[in-house]
């Protein structure tokens, strides 16, 4: 299966982007199957951050710990589940537009089942992922573009 991608200009700095998109206590604020995003060990994240996300997915509530495996301020991040049923593998990317006062952001999400999950991810989450991204990213857009410098 290929992963689900999606893009959004923002008028933001990258380096305002990217802090708050890689600041795992904002996803609640912009994903709405995010319940919780709880990092295990200090902020700011580096290569090798933990971070307990709960999600909603239908009626159970799912928790996935995820490891940034790659950051490169402010253009890119790659988390991955490294647990539960449903390991969502995370890439962003911010590309700098009108000489770096905008940005366009990238996401693709794709996801490995293991177990009960195997059925869950084509049934279940990727129907649910592709509706939730394009919301999920005008929130962001919404929070970023009308929030305090």
């Amino acid at each position: 299966m290929s992963a689900i991608s999606n893009t959004i200009d923002i008028d933001r700095r990258p380096e305002d982007v990217y802090s708050y998109v890689t600041d795992p206590t904002h996803l609640p604020e912009w994903q709405d199957s995010a319940v919780s995003a709880v990092p295990m060990g200090d902020l700011p994240v580096h290569v090798g951050s933990k971070v307990i996300v709960t999600r909603q997915i239908g009626k159970r509530r799912i928790p996935t710990t995820m490891e940034f495996t790659e950051l490169d301020p402010p253009r890119s991040w790659h988390i991955h589940g490294v647990d539960g049923p449903v390991r969502p593998d995370v890439r962003g990317r911010i590309e700098p537009l009108d000489g770096g006062a905008r940005s366009r952001v990238t996401l693709s999400v794709d996801f490995e089942g293991h177990g009960m999950g195997r059925a869950l991810v084509p049934l279940v989450v990727k129907p649910m992922m592709r509706k939730e991204m394009p919301r999920g990213e005008e929130k962001l857009k919404h929070l970023l573009e009308h929030s305090a410098s």
